[in-house]
């Protein structure tokens, strides 16, 4: 195996992921950045926030292909280049820690759901399939987008391990669950404390202020001998 070509690969991957298609396609878009509100992570679940599906739904799928791509192609070039099973699970790794850690964005990304997805699909689409029927089947009864990625995360290598045994993809698999739970670790504090937000739950808007006039008016008013008085009569 020539390990330069190897290498080569795993950082093709690693650029391809650092493709932050959240911000792109906000700024595609005339959207706000998806960093400047509400969980402030690039992602397809915060852009939903915006209340533009069509743009939550390009992310998604955006980040799902950053994914699939890198190890789609790295397996079908693999007879060729004599790449093996776990230099195909490290090529998926690297595109998913693009996504975490973006040379183009100041290594600041998103949480990589949509992008471990796309890597499971490419990489066995069995396993792949099983953890998104995870997801899904979460997501649906309780709602917490972090959750369902959460108990996926934990899941996908358990999968892997019994239905498949380990093998070289169980070491990339693992790193990548645990980053994502470690990615998720603002969520767990949320969900423990029940203030997560759930799918399609919009951020909530700061109160506005009191009106200066109304405060500045009635400090002097109770200064004033009697002040406090007159101010009772006319609450009566």
């Amino acid at each position: 195996m020539d390990y330069a070509v190897s290498i080569a690969a795993i950082v093709a991957a690693y650029l391809i992921g650092s493709l932050s298609f959240a911000v792109i396609v906000s700024r595609v878009m005339g959207l706000s950045d998806p960093r400047s509100y509400g969980s402030k992570n690039p992602g397809a679940t915060n852009v939903l926030r915006s209340g533009n599906k069509t743009a939550a739904i390009l992310t998604l799928l955006l980040d799902a292909l950053k994914g699939y791509v890198p190890v789609l192609a790295a397996a079908l070039l693999a007879p060729r280049l004599g790449f093996g099973q776990g230099t195909v699970a490290w090529v998926g790794l690297a595109a998913f820690l693009g996504h975490l850690f973006p040379v183009f964005f100041r290594f600041q990304g998103g949480k990589g759901v949509a992008t471990a997805a796309g890597v499971l699909l490419a990489l066995n689409p069995l396993l792949g399939l099983a953890t998104l029927a995870t997801w899904l089947i979460i997501a649906a009864f309780f709602r917490y987008s972090s959750l369902a990625a959460i108990v996926s995360a934990v899941f996908a290598p358990f999968y892997q391990m019994l239905i498949w045994g380990g093998g070289p993809v169980l070491l990339p698999l693992l790193a990548m669950s645990i980053l994502l739970l470690w990615r998720h670790g603002g969520n767990i504090q949320k969900l423990i404390a029940g203030t997560e937000s759930k799918i399609g739950q919009k951020g909530v808007a700061a109160a506005p202020p009191a009106p200066a006039a109304v405060t500045s008016a009635a400090a002097p008013a109770a200064a004033r001998p009697g002040g406090r008085k007159k101010a009772r009569k006319s609450r009566r």
